[in-house]
């Protein structure tokens, strides 16, 4: 049977057809945005240097004359102003502002939220000096703000002096909402994103000190405010101080130039960082955390969700691609993401779809249509932790006695703040940047791998550790090795390690970087411990280690749980179908005109 129409009214139809998604294309776009106008507010609020002083919390002169500080703060609501609404407080990154956070603000005013947000000491046009969170200081900041929020009259409260309220924030802004859900009970919900959970692990791994991260955080801390506004509390008088406080500044020369942390420096940090609440923190929490960082590694993450899960509070955890090594930006879906948990747990909206409980984001190449590139992502039902569906490779390789060289270079090369940047992402897409001296590792392989291995977890392995000075540090890694002998670094990650009592000999178990990455049926697995690396001190003191397998199999999880969702359909799958009816449309209308026209 012939289904073709006849010619004139096949045209009609086509002609008709590309009208009607041009015309409803039309109508689309010229459709008002109904969206309701967000109001937005600036108050500075005053409040006392430390618990020592007096303040009023609410913008006076500071009580009885003791020391405060000016806390800088954006207030953003929509709507009906005599609605109750639960109210969120977005937190900013280290060496940000509130600034950076309205357009997430505005977008949760406009889904029935009043949300604060605020610069922290020493940040923006807030005064103080920086405390790195300390309780005493800027996680009271937050309770303080929580306090102005109870007497709002467009807030909702659980009771007096309580709001409904949620607390989000990146990195420096993330670790603040965790502590404040620590000490103080009003908190309901928290969506952190790639932060830590103990910044004393986070800026000493297992006692090695992370020089090139730590440096970066003390010179961000050490230029002037943001709008030179005056700091306010205990000035120190070390050159290089900057904003931060005294005891801070103290911790780090000394750490900087020993090359290695004490314990007095590892406690002042522990004291500032989630951890130090873990027993405490027992809301909803929406775990974000970036395969792509060498500060603050996946590890964290997995650390936050055991804690607060053991608490009885539910988790989800996301692992997205970039972090603070770079990689490509999620911040919109995670932005949504983060709306419908606080929507799900703030407005007890139980109907809510927040998500799975575990998500990776993983990258598949480049889009040739913009360059971009493509994402895909897995998910499960329940978060695996970095252990999961363990199966062990075999390597081979003897024992290797290389060295630390005097002075610690030249360094091996792995993760580097700000070139990171792009060999994070670069991994994915099998770019190696990473370095490895001859002579001063040691390294051991597997067999070509007869099928593709998803690795998603930290992989670990047992090795004996011998040290002609009684110490090893050393710096652990796991590249994927192509049939042609190329390695690449997944992510760019390792992971330092002191051992101590190793002039006889010591076994150990290693735990190397947390990833997710799919090493591909023919290639090599090949573990490496380096004596150095750039972005972290090694003792100057030359000494000759040996390493050597005290088992020969590297274990590595495989989550078995994660199913992958399809890939996003590009838009000129549907895109290209309008445009050809479009095209068409004219190619008959012109065509139709130039039957009637007169002879040229």
């Amino acid at each position: 049977m012939d289904l073709r129409l006849p010619r004139p009214r096949g045209r009609l139809v086509a002609a008709a057809a590309a009208v009607a998604v041009l015309v409803g294309g039309g109508v689309w776009a010229a459709l008002p945005d109904d969206a309701p106008a967000v109001r937005h507010t600036e108050y500075r609020l005053t409040l006392p240097e430390s618990p020592d002083d007096v303040g009023d919390g609410g913008g006076g002169n500071g009580g009885d004359g003791g020391d405060t500080v000016r806390i800088d703060t954006s207030y953003f609501t929509a709507g009906d102003p005599g609605t109750r609404r639960p109210a969120v407080l977005l937190g900013h990154g280290f060496g940000g502002s509130k600034a950076d956070l309205r357009g997430q603000a505005e977008e949760l005013a406009r889904s029935g939220y009043a949300v604060l947000t605020w610069s922290a000491r020493g940040f923006g046009a807030s005064t103080g000096r920086i405390g790195m969170n300390d309780p005493d200081r800027e996680v009271a900041d937050v309770s303080a703000l929580i306090d102005w929020l109870a007497k709002r009259p467009e807030v909702r409260l659980d009771g007096e002096g309580d709001p409904r309220v949620g607390v989000a924030g990146a990195s420096y802004g993330g670790a603040v909402s965790l502590l404040a859900a620590g000490y103080d009970e009003r908190v309901d919900a928290v969506a952190p994103r790639i932060t830590y959970w103990d910044l004393s692990q986070a800026l000493f791994p297992d006692g090695v000190f992370k020089e090139l991260w730590t440096g970066i955080f003390f010179t961000t801390g050490s230029t002037v405010a943001g709008d030179g506004a005056p700091t306010a509390g205990p000035v120190s008088e070390r050159a290089g101080c900057g904003r931060f406080t005294t005891e801070l500044c103290e911790m780090y020369e000394r750490v900087a130039v020993a090359g290695e942390p004490d314990q007095e420096a590892r406690e002042l940090l522990r004291e500032r960082s989630p951890v130090a609440v873990a027993d405490r923190i027992d809301v909803p929490a929406l775990i974000v955390q970036g395969r792509s960082d060498s500060l603050f590694p996946l590890g964290h993450a997995d650390a936050m969700a055991k804690a607060i899960r053991s608490n009885g509070a539910p988790v989800a955890v996301e692992w997205i691609a970039g972090g603070h090594d770079g990689g490509p930006s999620e911040d919109e879906r995670l932005d949504d993401r983060t709306r419908a948990w606080f929507d799900r747990h703030l407005k007890d909206e139980k109907g809510t779809d927040t998500g799975p409980a575990f998500r990776v984001t993983r990258t598949g190449g480049m889009d040739t249509t913009d360059g971009e590139t493509r994402l895909r992502a897995a998910t499960a039902e329940r978060y695996p932790g970095l252990a999961s569906g363990g199966r062990t490779v075999e390597l081979r390789g003897r024992g290797q006695t290389f060295a630390n060289p005097a002075g610690g270079g030249p360094p091996a090369v792995s993760a580097v703040p700000g070139l990171s940047a792009a060999g994070g992402g670069l991994s994915d897409l099998g770019i190696g940047l990473s370095v490895d001296y001859p002579g001063q590792h040691a390294r051991f392989e597997s067999a070509p791998l007869p099928e593709a291995v998803q690795v998603t977890g930290a992989p670990s392995v047992r090795v004996e550790v011998t040290s002609s000075s009684g110490e090893a540090v050393l710096f652990a890694k796991v590249y994927d090795v192509g049939p042609d002998g190329r390695q690449v670094l997944p992510s760019q990650l390792v992971a330092p390690l002191r051992v101590t009592g190793a002039g006889e000999g010591r076994s150990v178990e290693v735990r190397l970087p947390a990833i997710d990455h799919r090493f591909e049926a023919g290639h090599r697995m090949r573990v490496v411990f380096s004596a150095t690396d750039l972005a972290y001190a090694s003792p100057v003191e030359p000494a000759a280690y040996t390493v050597s397998l005290a088992e020969d199999g590297l274990s590595v999880p495989t989550a078995p749980g994660l199913s992958v969702e399809a890939a996003g359909t590009p838009w000129w799958v549907w895109g290209m179908p309008a445009a050809g009816a479009a095209a068409a449309a004219a190619l008959l209308l012109t065509g139709r005109r130039r039957r009637t026209a007169p002879a040229t």
